[in-house]
């Protein structure tokens, strides 16, 4: 049996790549492709796809948002969602929108191929480490997540304000999710009045904060994790 495969990523060279490579395999096939959101939900109104794999970070459209309209549309397709970005800092926000899976674009083939095929099996595969955090977030610190500020954003506005902590410029990001540095300084603005922020001084003070907070927290999780297998 043949998997029909629909692929969704802005990057002409890396989707190529991606397509190709499941083309490599007898078990799946892809049945079309898209460069951005309008592309993918008209497409897909078409084709007869039994799994999409989908980037976060999309021209316009936030890859995650897109999720939102396709489990909308196609509630019962799995979604293997790809990104540049640590799944630390958004794949919960996937998998609550509906993702089957999230994996790294650092992984390499036989690793994106293994997780498609769990994911077309019904499976909802991230990565070890990560599911380890995952178990730990759960647990310790649910009512502190639920409380959080960045809840207010948009997911385009929280890879916005990553960056912003990781110290990028309005130019480095917009180059980074391929958006204008108008688009990038109109997200700065909808945060400041989100956070209830003063001026971008605060928003860049905030971010650099949220940024610090997120690497604490992992931090712990690793060492909660490193105690159970030590007990073990």
């Amino acid at each position: 049996m043949r998997w029909n495969v629909f692929v969704v990523d802005d990057h002409p060279i890396f989707r190529h790549g991606i397509v190709q490579l499941i083309n490599t395999e007898p078990d799946f096939f892809v049945c079309g492709e898209a460069s951005s959101a309008p592309q993918a939900l008209s497409a897909l109104r078409t084709v007869d796809a039994d799994a999409a794999v989908l980037d976060v970070s999309l021209q316009g459209t936030n890859g995650i948002e897109l999720l939102k309209q396709i489990r909308a549309e196609h509630p019962d397709l799995p979604v293997l969602m790809l990104s540049m970005h640590d799944e630390k800092h958004y794949a919960l926000r996937a998998l609550r929108a509906g993702a089957a899976g999230y994996i790294m674009k650092r992984e390499d083939g036989d690793t994106f191929l293994s997780a498609l095929r769990r994911v077309v099996a019904g499976e909802t595969v991230v990565s070890p480490t990560f599911g380890q955090e995952l178990i730990y977030r759960v647990v310790s610190s649910e009512t502190s997540q639920s409380d959080s500020p960045i809840n207010v954003l948009t997911d385009r506005e929280v890879e916005v304000l990553q960056l912003i902590g990781e110290g990028r410029s309005s130019r480095e990001i917009a180059v980074n999710l391929n958006l204008s540095v108008k688009t990038v300084e109109s997200h700065r603005l909808h945060m400041k009045e989100k956070l209830r922020l003063k001026n971008a001084a605060e928003l860049v003070r905030f971010a650099t904060d949220w940024v610090a907070q997120q690497s604490e927290s992992d931090g712990e999780a690793s060492e909660s994790e490193n105690a159970a297998s030590a007990a073990l």
